[in-house]
């Protein structure tokens, strides 16, 4: 086929028009195309990456939330299975506690600290005359105080074994005790 677009003397006798003789017709080839995507997965790899990296925790009110909304049922059944004495409940409570109190520890940590910082940014925007920076940031102050309320008011909850903290106790009590009424129903109950 290039042979024909290069021989510039195949010209007839008017000398404008192609000599077609012994030229072979063009092979016309169609190749499609196969994404990548469909062999590798090199791409979504590098998507969990992103993501992974792009998602900064922070040890907000939010991260104590999502710990107290958890639901433990599933980890005390299947910690039942493997350990049915009770002295295992007593143990996973107790540790279930222990992250909690860890997990305010690391919040009233953040709070307070955030706290500070936006002390040191209220004084200097005062100084500098940026009224509504120094307004924005009292209201941001005044949500970490309110946040900071909360924290405490859960802690002393958990403490005494009542409000927020109650719901993951029960529910890893809830799945442990299921995890012991499978084990009767499938070692006892099924035989007769």
């Amino acid at each position: 086929m290039w042979k024909f677009f290069r021989n510039e003397s195949k010209l007839n006798s008017a000398g404008n028009e192609p000599n077609f003789e012994g030229a072979a017709a063009p092979k016309i080839e169609t190749t499609t195309e196969i994404p990548e995507r469909l062999f590798i997965e090199k791409e979504q790899v590098e998507e969990k990456n992103v993501n992974a990296n792009s998602f900064k925790i922070e040890s907000n009110i939010e991260q104590l939330f999502n710990f107290l909304d958890r639901n433990h049922e599933t980890k005390g059944y299947e910690d039942a299975l493997m350990n049915p004495d009770i002295s295992h409940l007593d143990q996973n409570i107790l540790a279930l506690k222990n992250d909690l109190e860890r997990t305010i520890r690391r919040v009233k940590t953040f709070y307070e600290d955030f706290t500070r910082e936006i002390d040191f940014h209220i004084d200097s925007r005062s100084r500098s005359g940026l009224v509504d920076i120094v307004d924005e940031l009292k209201m941001k102050r005044s949500i970490a105080e309110s946040h900071m309320v909360k924290v405490l008011e859960i802690e002393s909850d958990a403490a005494n074994n009542k409000g927020d903290s109650q719901g993951m106790i029960i529910s890893y009590t809830r799945g442990f005790k299921n995890g012991l009424s499978a084990i009767s129903h499938h070692s006892i109950l099924k035989r007769f």
